[in-house]
């Protein structure tokens, strides 16, 4: 397997964490690849990471999808459970947590240009779908595990983000649940093999 990789993307560092639990991460190769290079145009016609080869040769691309078909690899315990309750949850928290990455990336580019009225609305329409996003994780942070589910490791690569991105924007004050939940899963290992070079 072949994954096109950025060490600072949100999004490839959950599909690592999923390899990484899955006990696959040995048979993958990093690609890094600069967006614009049209050989990852060729395998992702939308130009992201993370981008997978299989085996195969089939591609497959956006960190949902790719973390899937981890979770079709290997013995390990799956990361996204059987059909049931507990399924939906792992994924209403993964589209909770990657909602969070989707405000806060596009933010990094505004806030380099020159800001107006329109900006500074959109820079707080953003935060406002942060705070709203870690308020609602800080009502479940007690039913949280140890990384057993895709949401709980797309909610840990999410507060990673914001701690590598925004350190002038605290998430903790306000969410003392989920900071403590977070202070034991940063450390297992993948999260700490994943955390970006910066």
């Amino acid at each position: 397997m072949k994954l096109a990789y950025s060490p600072n993307s949100p999004y490839v560092r959950k599909a690592l964490a999923c390899a990484i639990l899955r006990g696959i991460d040995s048979r993958i190769e990093l690609w890094t690849v600069p967006t614009t290079d049209p050989a990852l145009a060729a395998v992702n016609p939308l130009s992201k990471v993370p981008s997978l080869l299989t085996g195969d040769g089939m591609a497959l691309y956006d960190s949902p999808v790719i973390c899937e078909y981890f979770d079709s690899v290997g013995d390990a315990a799956p990361l996204i459970p059987a059909p049931g309750p507990a399924r939906w949850t792992a994924l209403r928290q993964e589209a909770l947590a990657d909602g969070i990455l989707d405000a806060t990336q596009p933010r990094r580019r505004e806030l380099t240009l020159p800001q107006d009225d329109g900006r500074r609305d959109y820079i707080r329409q953003q935060q406002g779908k942060v705070a709203r996003a870690l308020d609602a994780l800080e009502a479940e942070a007690g039913s949280l595990g140890a990384l057993t589910t895709i949401g709980e490791v797309s909610i840990a690569c999410a507060l990673g983000y914001l701690d590598f991105r925004y350190p002038n924007e605290p998430w903790r004050p306000g969410h003392p649940a989920l900071e403590a939940w977070y202070a034991k899963v940063a450390a297992l290992p993948a999260m700490a093999r994943t955390v970006p070079p910066g």
